[in-house]
């Protein structure tokens, strides 16, 4: 799956193009690595993603293309 939509999809951020544009800025990463919006993430993969005053870091632990919103927490696991 494209990491913007996973991102969109596991509600980590609420919309693909401002998953996109975080990814077109630099400010996400898999695996320790700068990534753009195209690409493929897979179960294991770790995301950080940097925001102004703060930093997220997850684990995906499951890939869904539809989730329900009660659902989408269970799509990754937060490490920091």
């Amino acid at each position: 799956m494209r990491l913007d939509k996973f991102l969109k999809v596991s509600r980590i951020i609420k919309r693909r193009t401002v998953a996109k544009e975080a990814c077109d800025t630099g400010r996400v990463l898999v695996n320790s690595k700068i990534a753009k919006a195209g690409v493929e993430v897979k179960e294991g993969d770790i995301i950080e993603i940097k925001y102004a005053n703060k930093s997220i870091k997850a684990e995906i632990i499951n890939i869904s293309e539809h989730v329900k919103k009660e659902e989408a927490q269970n799509m990754y696991k937060i490490i920091e």
